[in-house]
């Protein structure tokens, strides 16, 4: 049996056990926003990430020419993997309750934890959304009706959405992301975070929950652009799933 049919197979199963924590997800982080926080999480979050890491949803191929095999099998087996293995060495040094925090309620409070929690349990979320928000060159879809009338209200067009993303993705001094997140409002925004971060945490500047993003680490693009971040950046959008960032966007609320 061949990686991708291994890693659909794995994915759809383990995706069903994912969707037993939704509801606990979506209410606890509304009750964190009705709590009067400082850094309210708004709105309820979709799609609810395992403290596990996950198979990939294609094989290491899949994303070529935009991003070569070799870069998406270290990017997923060497980097994300230990993301994911350090976090559950947190977890448990930490005495978290993976059974009744989320992962994403986790974040929210991530300023009572270590370094290591941060870093690692950023790093897991980010990497695991990651993988969704992609998909082989020209099986992405396009933006929904619905998506796209977010997208004008809030950037104009689709062309400024762009614009602001890609200056926000090369603007990013050293390793980090940039975010189209959802706010409070339910509109959209262009958001840059250092390291692993992301706009979930309770220290992040600006709020909102990351309805897409780009990893502009060094380690998802140098062995095919070296130092030419903004070819990396212009290649990916050719990835874009906007069939799994639809319904996503559809969820939050």
């Amino acid at each position: 049996m061949s990686h991708k049919d291994l890693s659909r197979r794995d994915f759809i199963h383990t995706a069903g056990k994912a969707g037993v924590v939704a509801g606990l997800t979506g209410s606890v982080l509304t009750s964190f926003a009705n709590a009067g926080s400082v850094h309210p999480v708004l709105l309820s979050a979709p799609d609810p990430v395992p403290y596990t890491q996950q198979p990939l949803p294609y094989s290491y191929t899949s994303l070529e020419p935009a991003i070569d095999a070799m870069t998406m099998e270290i990017h997923y087996t060497k980097h994300a993997a230990t993301y994911a293995k350090n976090l559950s060495e947190a977890v448990v040094a930490e005495n978290v309750n993976t059974s009744t925090m989320s992962l994403e309620d986790l974040l929210a409070s991530i300023s009572k934890y270590s370094t290591k929690m941060r870093n690692n349990a950023g790093g897991h979320y980010n990497h695991s959304l990651f993988w969704q928000f992609m998909n082989a060159p020209g099986k992405g879809g396009a933006p929904s009706a619905a998506l796209t009338t977010a997208i004008q209200g809030s950037f104009g067009s689709m062309d400024g959405l762009k614009t602001k993303f890609n200056d926000a993705a090369k603007a990013r001094f050293g390793s980090g992301w940039a975010w189209v997140i959802v706010k409070k409002d339910k509109t959209l925004d262009v958001v840059s975070t250092a390291n692993q971060d992301n706009t979930l945490m309770d220290v992040s500047e600006v709020k909102g929950i990351p309805l897409f993003g780009l990893d502009v680490w060094e380690h998802a693009y140098y062995l095919k652009y070296q130092n030419k971040r903004p070819d990396y950046i212009g290649a990916w959008w050719s990835l874009v799933n906007w069939d799994y960032i639809n319904n996503r966007y559809s969820k939050i609320g």
